[in-house]
């Protein structure tokens, strides 16, 4: 096997050529928040309680109250309440490892999952889907936050969209520096609101929950049964893919210590999985509630969250106080996890992009696409059909969050089939790795199948069961047939230079990129092929000739 020479130091008297790549458009980080590369040390600077804190305020989104809501009056309170356990167990399982992976190494889902089986190009397919993920509910939080300004204000629901759309652009401009300030301070108040109206209801008037547990719903008979519970879980598993956006968060994590050891681990759970905790108590919050309005209110309207609150808050306050809460818990709400959906949805799609076109147009750009993309889903009325839209995304999402995991926990740490350090870089990596990309495709394919009743309607309830299972298997199959060899295009990144610090923390040495001319830390780091110097991740990435792309060299 070839060796080629390794590097100590960058070398600083190449100038670069117009042909090389313009990536320098990415050196005001405030704005771009390191968009498709390392989070580095020197910008990590928050606690890990402060971490933790914004990334769980990004889970304060008004969707788990309808979820909840549309399960328990389809199928009853047992059923609902069995649906949202299944799935958030799941979610739990599965979260972990990637959100681990995101506070130790600071990258985020979509670098995770190049280096986790899809490789280079192959992840683009996911961060499409991620990319839909953020838009489908900003669009769903937007129809939410529309309803309470038509209750409260009287605004027709076309401008309450258009409001609800607009208000986050200048929140989701400046990226963490911004959204911490904002979820830190708004989070007490969003509890209160939240919490006290279930918490009086409970206390003042037990016969409500009698009332909810004893609940049929629309299509049961009082009893839980598999199938009920596992269409229920398949709207909830559709939520799976939020540990993408926790994890947009948990990358800016500080290098974990000794020192801090406690609070590193209790911070990454909490906003890790750990969010999916609050998420099923406020499904079964939803159902709670949707019953104590339903006879009030009808049942197409008990799903609405503003409903549910507005009634809620009727019994225990003046009447006008009602709808200024609800809808200030409504409008709360919103803000709070519409500038994550746009923030993430931002990075999600710059990362596709700069990939396949090699060109990085800022993610600003990609914050304004995603905004319309909601926007339209808005006007089009999604919230009416928001179940069917949820438990056909659910398959694809619970296939590739299932795909990743698994290779980390099997593929890196069992198998030892792929590399345990996660690596993201061009020319590193393959174009496409076998493992993930076939496991996936098939996994959410055939489990897509089973949802349109393609094999019958017996098998329909369990697409979701069927899309996890399937890449659980097919993940480790593929890395055994495939002996792990299409996971590093290259064992070497040429710089003589550990990528990890003593502590087992991304090292935060700095070297100076030759093209851009901005200095950033080893990770984010290869050696330049054409010169005796080193070059960015983001400058790889836009590297149209691919001549700064080290060779491929054998594995081992």
């Amino acid at each position: 096997m070839s060796v080629e020479p390794q590097l100590t130091a960058p070398d600083s008297s190449h100038r670069p050529s117009p042909t090389e790549p313009p990536a320098a458009k990415a050196a005001d980080e405030t704005l771009e928040d390191y968009t498709l590369r390392f989070a580095p040390r020197s910008y990590r600077r928050w606690t890990p309680m402060v971490v933790a804190t914004t990334a769980l305020g990004g889970i304060a989104y008004m969707a788990d109250f309808s979820i909840g809501a549309g399960i328990g009056l389809a199928h009853g309170t047992g059923n609902a309440l069995a649906a949202i356990l299944v799935a958030a167990v799941v979610i739990f399982l599965t979260g972990f490892p990637l959100a681990y992976y995101a506070a130790r190494y600071n990258i985020d889902l979509d670098l995770i999952t190049r280096g986790s089986g899809f490789g280079y190009y192959g992840s683009v397919l996911t961060s499409v889907i991620f990319a839909s993920f953020t838009f489908i509910f900003f669009a769903l939080e937007g129809s939410i936050m529309a309803q309470g300004l038509k209750l409260g204000f009287g605004l027709p629901l076309w401008l309450g969209y258009v409001i609800s759309t607009c208000m986050v652009i200048p929140l989701v401009v400046y990226g963490m520096k911004a959204l911490s300030k904002l979820q830190v301070w708004t989070t007490p108040i969003w509890l209160l609101l939240m919490v006290g109206p279930l918490l009086y209801l409970v206390a003042t008037d037990p016969g409500t929950v009698h009332t909810f547990l004893s609940y049929p719903g629309s299509h049961g008979h009082g009893g839980v049964d598999a199938a009920s519970v596992l269409l229920g879980a398949g709207v909830c598993l559709s939520l799976i893919a939020q540990i993408g956006e926790q994890v947009d968060y948990l990358r800016f994590m500080p290098p974990k210590t000794a020192q801090n050891r406690r609070s590193w681990w209790t911070a990454v759970v909490m906003a890790g999985p750990g969010w999916v905790v609050l998420g099923a108590l406020k499904q079964a919050i939803g159902v709670f509630l949707a019953v104590y309005v339903l006879s009030r209110v009808g049942a197409a309207s008990a799903t609405e969250p503003i409903r549910q609150f507005t009634g809620a808050f009727a019994a225990m306050m003046p009447s006008w106080l009602v709808v200024p809460l609800a809808v200030a818990l409504v409008v709360i709400s919103q803000i709070k996890i519409n500038v994550t959906n746009a923030y993430s949805g931002s990075l999600a799609w710059t990362n596709s992009f700069t990939r396949v076109t090699k060109r990085y147009p800022g993610r600003m750009v990609f914050v304004l696409a995603n905004l319309a993309f909601a926007l339209i889903l808005m006007e089009a009325d999604m919230f009416s059909f928001l179940n069917s839209i949820l438990g056909f995304y659910s398959n694809c999402a619970i296939a590739w969050i299932v795909t990743v995991a698994t290779d980390i926990i099997v593929n890196k740490y069992l198998l030892k089939l792929s590399p345990q350090a996660p690596e993201f870089r061009r020319g590193m990596l393959y174009a496409v790795n076998l493992v993930g990309v076939v496991a996936f495709t098939v996994a959410s394919g055939l489990s897509i199948a089973l949802y349109f009743h393609a094999l019958g309607d017996a098998l329909q309830p369990y697409s979701p069961v069927a899309a996890a299972v399937i890449a659980f298997v097919l993940t480790p199959l593929m890395a055994v047939l495939t002996k792990g060899r299409f996971y590093l295009r290259r064992t070497s990144d040429g710089i003589d230079a550990p990528l990890l610090d003593p502590d087992g923390n991304p090292s935060s040495a700095p070297y100076e990129c030759h093209v851009c001319r901005q200095e950033f830390e080893r990770p984010d780091l290869a050696a330049c092929h054409q010169h005796t110097a080193v070059i960015c991740s983001l400058c790889l990435s836009t590297d149209r000739t691919g001549a700064h792309i080290l060779p491929a060299t054998p594995t081992a």
